[in-house]
């Protein structure tokens, strides 16, 4: 017997064992349809008395990655996932799971109340469900403690990390590890069970002894480490259920997962995880991405060799150009020592490395750039010397060679016109450290190619990054909407607040560093040079603060010279530096300012609205294409707290004519600085969302348009 039922999954039988194959390309996510269609097979088996004992497996590349996020608004419609696992699990024939690839949420869920579980080659299983501020809510966090024990499975279910089969057997999570293709390890597995020579094991009928020293530590860990986060604490919860009998805490676990469901935190971390697949819908997805085999960096800084490992791990050919002799020995050496510590960390294997290795040149001259596909320049933030390279490059580099920019505010349309290529000049703007941080800025000139740009985002994506498109202005999206972000900081700085009162507002609300905290990390006089460089055009009514100049001025760089608002030792943060308070409130006295106390939900509040005012005339202006983009560019790149969803996600909470109320009382006290959109306007107006203007803005904005 051979049935589809419904394109989704495939029913077989062979001989006495039935057979259900997920057929749902690419990765047998289980949804609404898939979950349906494996109910409706399996009803068919149990009715089949030829039929002894009952194999699950999928084809493809993988058993299943798990639910459907698209679905997830239709968790209760009948049949649930709980109904299929109970059905499953109460089942008088054995039912027998082989697992490949990857079994993960959901997916894992379904095994866990089958009877026997074989994990095929190199499987890993996980219940990754905190990631988006959920927890397993079909059983998992009650049937996993039944096999592994409690330790155990808080340790997987809280931190949604996963594992390997050698781990989940040792855990007792598998019964058997197998090679070859899973429909005849599900197969052999059946049949062993029918000839009594391997065990069945039901979760149903196992006991959780409690471990009050392993949710003691998993709690404290848990609230040091994620004080903001409410999934991993509530998943602890569940899965602490399992010690009770086990329809009590199926019930529990349901009923704390449909609360997580209906919360903001699983919301935002959602839009997050589409976030990051969403920025790949640009206007040039059309085009055909060039041939990308050899690529020049050039600088052989802190960026440069970031840049040249980030390449290397990808599999790319790289020339390091540093045009300073001297320092050509010291760039390779970090090279080399980013490649170790992701050796280290797992990232790469020995074999991997080695070849990263093998595939790096260091130079002093320019001329190696002559055989690159794309040279990527990264050298100190000067248009007088940026310009000048890429007029050099233009002469050295062959037809078709993409010249690429990693600057952070400079006119990429200026760099471009030095050569006599144009169309081949686009933005790659890494963030530092370049090897780790995910995001990548493509900044597109009014020239760049389509295939160009096209070419951008296959290279980013193939090195594992988000890559973000951008247009033309000082600063693109990210600098551009965190210098808003600072001034806001800044100005509270002046009227009252503390730098420690400010990070630690932003911090409790998720950043991992405030705002002042991370000046001292990139370098105070990074920031000062930036500033220098705009003071001639920055508007007479502008308020400035001096505040960082003035720290400057005393050699107090940030944590490079031990000192900056903060003071350090051996890298370690002190606490404040008391110079650096005098430093304010000396300021303070000199511009007769009144000092004003501001609550930590005050300080939130105008930081994250300048944040997004400035964000809605990024949009407005057609420098990034949707309020998603914003959004990643801030989450992959700028730190904001993924289970806030970033900025526009954030705007939409609020909602327009919030935000219009706060811009309008904050301007009685700076109406240059405060000042509402027209777009922010015009969607109170007409009651739009920036989630409506994701979909209404896909494809090339025009500049200035607000529709």
């Amino acid at each position: 017997m051979k049935d589809n039922v419904s394109g989704l999954v495939v029913i077989e039988t062979e001989g006495e064992i039935g057979l259900i194959r997920l057929a749902k390309p690419p990765v047998n996510a289980i949804g609404l349809a898939l979950r349906t269609a494996i109910y409706e097979g399996f009803k068919t088996l149990q009715k089949d008395p030829a039929v002894r004992a009952i194999v699950l497996y999928g084809e493809g590349r993988f058993f299943s990655a798990g639910a459907d996020i698209k679905d997830f608004g239709k968790a209760d419609i009948q049949p649930t996932l709980p109904h299929i696992l109970k059905a499953l699990n109460d089942s008088e024939k054995p039912v027998i799971v082989a697992l490949h690839g990857v079994a993960f949420g959901g997916a894992l869920e379904v095994a866990l109340a089958t009877h026997l579980r074989v994990g095929v080659g190199d499987l890993r299983i996980g219940l990754p469900e905190v990631k988006l501020g959920l927890l397993p809510g079909a059983g998992g966090a009650q049937r996993l403690p039944r096999l592994s024990g409690l330790a155990g499975a808080i340790d997987i279910i809280c931190s949604g990390r996963d594992v390997s089969a050698r781990e989940a057997l040792d855990l007792g999570i598998l019964d058997r590890l197998a090679e070859g293709a899973p429909r005849e390890a599900g197969i052999i597995a059946a049949r062993d069970v029918l000839a009594g020579k391997l065990a069945a094991r039901r979760t149903d009928t196992r006991d959780v002894a409690e471990d009050l020293a392993a949710v003691k530590a998993a709690k404290a860990r848990l609230k040091a480490k994620r004080p903001a986060l409410q999934a991993p604490l509530t998943a602890l919860e569940a899965v602490c259920a399992a010690t009770l009998p086990i329809d009590e805490g199926l019930a529990k676990e349901r009923a704390l997962f449909m609360e997580l469901m209906a919360g903001e935190e699983r919301a935002a971390l959602v839009h997050a995880f589409f976030a990051e697949r969403a920025t790949v819908d640009i206007p040039e997805k059309a085009a055909h991405p060039r041939q990308i085999d050899r690529i020049a960096v050039i600088g052989g800084g802190t960026m440069g060799v970031g840049i040249a490992t980030s390449l290397l791990i990808g599999g790319y050919h790289v020339d390091l150009i540093e045009a300073q002799s001297e320092r050509v020995a010291q760039a390779r050496a970090g090279v080399e020592s980013n490649l170790a510590g992701a050796l280290k960390r797992g990232k790469l294997t020995e074999q991997a490395h080695d070849a990263a290795l093998a595939a790096l040149d260091c130079a002093d001259s320019l001329d190696a750039a002559g055989r690159a596909d794309l040279v990527i320049e990264a050298i100190f933030e000067d248009m007088s010397a940026k310009t000048a390279l890429f007029t050099k490059l233009d002469t050295i580099c062959k037809p078709g060679a993409i010249l690429a920019t990693n600057t952070s505010y400079l006119d990429v349309n200026e760099i471009a016109a030095a050569t006599k290529r144009p169309q081949d000049v686009i933005g790659l703007h890494f963030f530092s450290p370049a090897h780790i941080m995910r995001l990548i800025e493509v900044v597109v000139a009014k020239e760049t190619a389509p295939d160009c740009v096209a070419s951008a985002f296959a290279l980013a994506r193939k090195l594992g990054k988000v890559p973000v498109r951008a247009e033309v202005c000082d600063g693109f999206i990210g600098n551009r909407i965190l210098t808003q972000y600072r001034r806001a900081a800044d100005y509270l700085l002046l009227d009252g607040a503390s730098f420690t009162e400010i990070d630690g507002a932003l911090e409790d609300f998720g950043f991992a560093m405030g705002p002042f905290a991370v000046s001292d990390l990139a370098g105070l006089d990074i920031a000062k040079a930036t500033r220098d460089r705009k003071a001639a055009t920055r508007p007479a009514e502008e308020r400035y603060s001096r505040v960082a100049d003035l720290i400057c001025d005393q050699g107090w760089f940030g944590r490079k010279t031990g000192q900056g608002y903060y003071v350090y030792e051996g890298g370690k943060q002190q606490g404040g530096n008391p110079g650096a308070f005098e430093i304010v409130a000396a300021e303070r006295r000199a511009l007769n300012l009144p000092k004003r106390s501001f609550t930590s939900e005050e300080i939130v509040s105008r930081c994250l609205t300048a944040m997004i005012a400035e964000a809605v005339r990024v949009l407005e202006e057609g420098i990034a294409l949707r309020p998603v983009d914003i959004d990643a560019v801030e989450l992959f790149g700028y730190g904001f707290p993924r289970h806030r969803g970033g900025p526009m996600h954030q705007a939409d909470l609020i909602g327009p004519a919030e935000l219009i109320r706060r811009i309008e009382l904050y301007a009685n006290d700076d109406p240059q600085f405060w000042q509402v959109p027209h777009l922010l306007r015009d969607m109170a107006r007409e009651g739009r969302s920036f989630a409506d203007l994701n979909g209404a803005l896909t494809g090339h904005v025009t500049k200035g348009s607000t529709k």
